[in-house]
């Protein structure tokens, strides 16, 4: 049969596969289509010419066959339209995604070309589109039925990334749902995707405390029959004791029957607290990493029905947690959390114990607890940065001042003798912390580059350890010429 329609004919680029020739004893695939206009069918002496066309969808081809046709057979008209020019020219035009065939036949009957139809998405447009919008992109696309395969290799995750989007939005229709399942994405990163992340915390810790406090103990007559005695003890009330019990001063009078004792506390103390941290971690882009350097300590959580106590350790020390996502050739973006934090006795949850009776009558007692609190400095942020830049993520400035006065109401408010019937407890704290963070894209090396802390140690003998006091004998490279002491950096190279 013959199908004959109008059409405007747009004269556009079109695929065309010649048959590979026949290699008996090999199973080679067949080759790509190249780009033509129109397919040229030649004269044989044999049977009906065999071809494939590889069509773009929404495009047409051009067919010139060697004589006049009478009929033109399409088996999937809904895919592949075929108009009759004339005799000798066809058009065919594909319609949708899919593969048909086409018969062209003469006048008495004899079959002509046998085509073999592929319609196809242009994929030369969002190769093009792809190549202008992600510089430096080796991004190549197949079709697959109606799917897009993307291949080749790109600079980062986000080139890739942005490629897959591209093809979505290719193969989407006008006014339709992303068909983001259409999308392969087989695309490799050329760039390092391997992020580590070097931390440097700093903290500087004074703490002044001065206490000064004046206890007078006393006994006289009241005439001769009625003793009376006097005794004014005066806490330390802001740090709950005095720093030292040993440095007292003692003087009084005695006279007959009557005796006056002052005892003087005068005490001074200066703390500084030092603390440097630099821990390092290595991460995939896009995966989470965590550190810490610390302990853990027990917290009791509940009880069980026979009185024990459940616990739950807490961690402390220097944690580090990040996940890194290299943007593009030196630009990494981090979401960071570091924290340092230490045990102490400020705001501890001290529990006195006792007693209590169980269901079945019998009578426990707890013993007491003390729970100790935590001192914890924690950032947590987002940034950007090129590879080995640093940039500070956190930094504290703190200082904090308490003083206490204690006394005998009135007397300690009187003029020059009110400081005998007082104690006064003072005590200032000044803390400095800086965070910095300073992220490398790293490739693996080999372990002959890496150097440990334990590398070249040597235990001393008996004679070195008990007669020149040694902990070790010497530190020494791998070639055997001794370097005397540790050096960095140890563990790991950065480029």
């Amino acid at each position: 049969m013959m199908f004959l329609r109008l059409l405007t004919i747009v004269t556009v680029a079109c695929s065309v596969a010649l048959p590979a020739a026949a290699d008996p004893g090999r199973h080679a695939p067949k080759p790509r289509p190249e780009p033509s206009q129109t397919l040229v069918i030649r004269a044989g002496s044999g049977g009906p010419a065999s071809r494939h066309l590889l069509l773009p969808l929404h495009k047409a081809a051009i067919i010139e066959l060697p004589e006049d046709s009478r009929d033109v057979l399409v088996s999937s008209p809904d895919i592949v339209d075929a108009v009759v020019r004339t005799p000798r020219r066809i058009y065919v035009v594909g319609l949708k995604v899919g593969q048909s065939n086409a018969f062209f036949f003469n006048a008495g009957g004899k079959q002509l070309l046998n085509l073999e139809i592929v319609v196809e998405r242009d994929l030369d447009a969002l190769r093009n589109l792809i190549g202008r919008s992600i510089p430096g992109a080796d991004v190549k696309a197949e079709m697959v039925n109606d799917n897009v395969i993307l291949t080749g290799s790109v600079r980062s995750a986000s080139d890739a990334d942005a490629a897959k989007e591209i093809a979505i939005r290719y193969v989407t229709e006008a006014n339709m749902a992303l068909r983001k399942e259409a999308v392969v994405n087989r695309i490799a990163i050329r760039g390092g995707e391997q992020v580590m992340l070097r931390v440097r915390v700093a903290e500087m810790q004074r703490t002044l405390s001065k206490q000064l406090g004046v206890d007078i103990s006393s006994a006289f007559n009241i005439g001769r029959s009625v003793p009376v005695t006097l005794d004014s003890v005066n806490p330390f009330s802001l740090l709950g004791q005095a720093l030292s019990t040993s440095q007292q001063f003692k003087f009084g009078s005695l006279a007959t029957g009557n005796s006056v004792e002052a005892t003087v506390q005068a005490l001074e103390r200066t703390g500084l607290v030092r603390t440097l941290a630099q821990p390092n971690l290595t991460a995939i882009s896009g995966e989470s990493a965590k550190f810490l350097a610390g302990g853990e300590f027990p917290v009791p959580t509940s009880r069980d029905r026979d009185g024990n106590v459940q616990i739950e350790f807490k961690p402390f020390g220097v944690g580090l947690g990040f996940t890194p996502v290299v943007l593009s050739e030196g630009r990494i973006s981090l979401h960071i959390s570091t924290e340092v934090s230490e045990i102490t006795g400020e705001n501890a949850f001290v529990s006195q114990g006792g007693s209590f009776t169980d269901s079945n009558g019998n009578t426990l007692t707890v013993p007491g607890i003390t729970i100790p609190g935590l001192r914890v400095r924690r950032a947590e942020t987002t940034v950007e940065l090129p590879s080995g830049g640093s940039m500070v993520m956190a930094g504290l400035l703190q200082q904090s001042m308490r003083q206490n006065i204690d006394g005998i109401p009135g007397l300690k408010n009187l003029p020059i003798i009110g400081a005998l019937f007082q104690s006064r407890d003072y005590q200032n704290g000044e803390t400095e912390l800086v965070v910095i963070v300073t992220p490398y894209l790293v490739e693996p090396t080999s372990a002959e580059n890496l150097q440990g802390p334990t590398d070249g140690f040597a235990p001393p003998t008996d004679a070195e350890t008990v007669l020149l006091s040694r902990l070790n004998a010497t530190y020494g490279p791998k070639d055997g010429k001794p370097q005397g002491s540790l050096k960095g950096p140890i563990g790991f190279i950065v480029q």
